[in-house]
C-alpha cells in the first residue's frame, strides 16, 4: 500500500504544478520521462512554501512555515511525510542526493519574505540564492543524475537562470508585490515610483543573467536540455514583452503572454532543439 501511497504524493505535486505555472508545466512535459516526477515535486514544495508566506492571510505564517521546516527535514531524516508534497519531495531529495544546505538556505528565504520588507543589495543577493538560485539546483542535481562533475559545471549556469527568472517574475509581479504584500525586491527602487532609468537598469542586469544562462542550457544533458530551454525560452519572452513597455505600463498591471504565443513559442522551441541551434 505505500506504492500507493507513494503514487498518490506524487500526484499531488504534478496538479500543484500544473495548477499554478502553464509555463513550468509544459516545460516538464518537454523533459525526459524519467526525471519529470522529481522536477513536479521539487516544484510541489516549493510552491507549497511560497503560498504559506504569500497568501495565507489572516493566519499565524510564522508558525505555519516553522511547521513546514520542522516537518520537512523530519521527513528526509524518517524518508516518510504523512503530507503527500513532503513524501514526495523527500524521495527526491534522496534519490537525487539533494544538498540539505540549498533546503536551509530556501527556508532562509522564505522567512525573510515575512520578516523584510524592503531589500539592500546584501539581503536582495541572499534572497534571490535562497528563493530562485538555490531551486535550480535541486533540478540540477536530478538533470545529472549523480555526475558531480556536470553538476559542478553546469551549477553557475543554473543559479544564472533562477536569477534570472526570479527577477523577471519580481518586475511581472511589482504591483502586487508592493501593494498587496508591502514588498519591495529590487535595492533603492519604489516601485510606486519607477522610472524608465531604473527599470532599465534592471533589465541590463537580468540580460546578461539570460545569456550566462543559455549557455549552460547547451551543456545539459539530451533529457534535460528541451524542457528546461522550453522554459527558458517562455521567460525570456515574458522578459522582451516587459522590456517594450513603460515603467508606467509595470507599475500599473501583471504583463503576460498570451497562449497563443506560449504555443508558437513550444514550436519554435522544439525546432530550434531538433536542430541544434539554441
Amino acid at each position: 500500500m505505500l506504492h500507493l501511497y507513494n503514487k498518490i504524493s506524487e500526484s499531488a505535486s504534478r496538479i500543484i504544478t500544473r495548477e499554478y505555472s502553464t509555463s513550468f508545466s509544459l516545460g516538464i512535459l518537454f523533459l525526459g520521462k524519467g526525471i519529470r516526477q522529481p522536477v513536479y515535486s521539487i516544484y510541489g514544495f516549493v510552491r507549497l512554501a511560497d503560498e504559506i508566506v504569500d497568501s495565507f492571510h489572516g493566519y499565524d505564517k510564522h508558525k505555519l512555515l516553522n511547521g513546514f521546516k520542522k516537518d520537512t527535514f523530519q521527513a528526509i531524516e524518517e524518508g516518510i511525510s504523512i503530507n503527500p508534497v513532503l513524501q514526495a519531495f523527500q524521495q527526491a531529495v534522496h534519490r537525487y542526493d539533494i544538498d540539505l544546505q540549498l533546503v536551509h538556505t530556501f527556508f532562509r528565504s522564505m522567512e525573510m519574505d515575512l520578516e523584510t520588507r524592503s531589500h539592500d543589495e546584501n539581503s536582495y543577493r541572499e534572497y534571490v540564492l535562497g528563493s530562485a538560485e538555490v531551486v535550480g539546483l535541486m533540478c540540477l542535481s536530478v538533470f545529472v543524475n549523480g555526475d558531480r562533475k556536470a553538476y559542478e559545471m553546469l551549477k553557475p549556469s543554473a543559479m544564472k537562470l533562477g536569477s534570472a527568472f526570479q527577477k523577471v517574475n519580481f518586475l511581472r509581479d511589482l504591483k502586487a508585490d508592493h501593494s498587496d504584500l508591502g514588498r519591495t525586491y529590487f535595492p533603492g527602487v519604489d516601485p510606486s515610483h519607477l522610472n524608465e532609468i531604473q527599470k532599465r537598469k534592471i533589465e541590463e542586469e537580468i540580460e546578461v543573467e539570460f545569456q550566462e544562462a543559455k549557455e549552460g542550457i547547451r551543456l545539459l544533458p539530451g533529457c534535460a536540455r528541451r524542457g528546461v530551454y522550453l522554459a527558458y525560452v517562455y521567460y525570456y519572452s515574458l522578459f522582451k514583452r516587459i522590456c517594450s513597455l513603460p515603467a508606467v505600463r509595470i507599475k500599473q498591471e501583471r504583463i503576460r503572454i498570451s497562449n497563443r504565443r506560449k504555443f508558437a513559442l513550444m514550436l519554435q522551441s522544439l525546432v530550434k532543439n531538433q536542430f541544434n541551434q539554441l
